[in-house]
């Protein structure tokens, strides 16, 4: 068990900024789809690896949490954690903080190995695999963060 991993530190562009002032909700998703750009890197999965293997990984689904609003220029970093893990799947946390510690978004995702030549999910192969299980063993939280796990939905007062 272990502490989020930092895998990106960058800062908020002009570009990212809408028209209400601030990052627009699809940079934060860019910032987490960075996020798992980092995660493959990570585990070995490297533009060469794909290349020679035909094998990838596919995000399969994907809950992103708006905390905070983000400014032009305001640094960010993306946190990892790993929630959980099997021999073709990663369920993974990420957390998108700004200045001063603020926390601004999370991403929570389930990460699906892909074999390239079918298009289907395939096992990690055996070191990609060893490195998801070190991942894990290193950066999973104690306590599963609040955000993981949640449905989107409207409480109804109607009987």
């Amino acid at each position: 068990m272990g502490e989020a991993k930092v895998i990106i530190n960058d800062q908020v562009r002009e570009d990212w900024i809408d028209y209400n002032g601030h990052m627009n909700d699809a940079e934060y998703v860019r910032a987490f789809s960075w996020g798992v750009d980092r995660f493959m890197k990570l585990v070995g999965i490297t533009d060469d690896f794909r290349e020679n293997n035909h094998y990838t990984v596919f995000t399969m689904e994907n809950h992103v949490c708006y905390l905070a609003e983000m400014k032009l220029g305001e640094p960010f970093e993306v946190h990892l954690q790993m929630l959980d893990y099997d021999e073709k799947r990663a369920h993974v946390f990420y957390e998108l903080y700004g200045e001063n510690g603020k926390r601004a978004a999370t991403s929570e995702q389930m990460l699906m190995g892909i074999d390239q030549t079918s298009g289907r999910p395939a096992p990690f192969p055996d070191d990609i695999f060893a490195k998801v299980k070190d991942l894990a063993a290193n950066h999973t939280p104690v306590e599963k963060p609040k955000e993981a796990g949640r449905v989107i939905g409207i409480r109804s007062k109607k009987k």
